[in-house]
């Protein structure tokens, strides 16, 4: 298969005393739909900002599409043909929808990125309009992006990132926070996206939705390395495995693709509640 990402030995520390990724060996291919999943503080969205090229490895080598990628290769050079390539190919949509949105109208804000990519007026009018009416906020077109709720920014924030139709798109929690309908309609995108084609690497520690919207898991454990690497069924069915990541507690016990949670109950009578992991 076509390998699109390459992390080899790469850890990664801030200020050079916090470490927040050890020693990842990873690969991804072009198509995958790839979930990384752990706990708060785990690297997951250290990993997403590597991949995406916005931070660089303390440590190790990272390749795309087989180029190295690196502050010297990558950034110093102010017409670097490979980066331009790269920020087309590749979209982030960040966890905090008001870091990435800036402009004054929705409709702004998803022509930016075309318009930076120097394509016609026209095409980037149709781009927008094509995007805006496939996530059903064509209607916000000229409100404020500031104003609007959750739900509404998360669906600028990957229109924004769609308009310029990327190979990958990477997301970092991106149902968080999200009412149950958006949630769906964020479970769909992701799928159609998928069945199209793209790349799509998701960072999560919602259980609920894991192997609705991928093949293959990534876990990261608490120590900041990869815990276990396969498909997101055989994942999702490993209770010790999702235990010890700090993905479900001691009293919550699996039973084929469901989640019983045992509620401690004083008194003489108590019952225990299920809760799907995977809406099944």
């Amino acid at each position: 298969m076509d390998t699109i990402f390459d992390l080899r030995n790469v850890s990664y520390s801030y200020v050079g005393k916090i470490n927040a990724l050890r020693d990842i060996n990873l690969k991804i291919n072009r198509g995958e739909q790839v979930t990384i999943i752990g706990s708060n503080g785990c690297g997951k969205s250290t990993l997403l900002a590597i991949l995406d090229g916005l931070v660089y490895p303390s440590s190790g080598e990272y390749y795309a599409f087989g180029n190295l990628v690196c502050e010297e290769a990558f950034d110093a050079i102010k017409d670097n043909e490979f980066r331009s390539f790269f920020r087309t190919k590749v979209g982030f949509v960040f966890q905090n929808s008001d870091i990435q949105l800036f402009s004054s109208t929705v409709y702004e804000e998803i022509a930016f990125g075309p318009l930076q990519l120097s394509l016609p007026l026209d095409t980037v009018k149709s781009r927008v309009e094509d995007v805006m009416e496939m996530m059903e906020i064509s209607k916000l077109r000229d409100r404020s992006p500031h104003t609007l709720s959750g739900g509404e920014k998360k669906k600028v924030s990957i229109a924004s990132v769609l308009a310029n139709n990327p190979d990958v798109l990477l997301l970092d929690e991106p149902s968080a926070g999200l009412d149950p309908r958006t949630q769906l309609w964020l479970v769909e995108l992701l799928q159609d996206l998928g069945h199209a084609g793209k790349t799509v690497i998701t960072a999560t520690h919602d259980l609920e939705i894991i192997d609705q919207i991928s093949k293959r898991s990534i876990v990261m454990g608490e120590d900041h390395s990869v815990r276990m690497d396969r498909d997101s069924e055989s994942v999702l069915s490993d209770y010790e495995l999702l235990l010890s990541s700090n993905l479900v507690h001691e009293h919550t016990h699996l039973h084929g693709k469901l989640v019983h949670e045992h509620l401690h109950v004083h008194g003489k009578d108590h019952k225990d509640h299920e809760h799907p992991v995977n809406g099944k």
